[in-house]
């Protein structure tokens, strides 16, 4: 039983260690970002009206700082991710996925 908890509890001590470099390298990049990330997400929403962002990260992408959005349209379980360059707010690309294409994402 002490063996379970310690080995749980190093897992969540890794875990924890984990969520917090991911988000100190977000952190890092919005810092590079012209863009904020709300202004990024009005740019996204006006490309799918009536959309609800699920998800929204900060990433390089091929070598460019890219606001990336999945979102949730009315009436479909498809997901629209815009992509919206952090340096100019201008869209980068827009891609419908189905709920299976977004499964295999994750």
């Amino acid at each position: 039983m002490i063996m379970k908890i310690r080995t749980l509890s190093s897992v969540v001590i890794v875990a924890g260690m984990l969520l917090g470099c991911a988000s100190e390298k977000e952190a890092k990049l919005e810092g590079q970002a012209k863009i904020s990330k709300p202004e990024a997400e009005k740019i996204a929403l006006a490309q799918a009206p009536n959309g609800t962002i699920k998800e929204g990260e900060l990433e390089k992408e091929k070598g460019r700082l890219i606001w990336s959005f999945d979102i949730a349209m009315p009436g479909t379980k498809d997901i629209t991710e815009v992509q919206v360059d952090a340096q100019s707010g201008q869209v980068v690309s827009i891609e419908k996925e189905t709920a299976k294409q977004e499964a295999k994402e994750k």
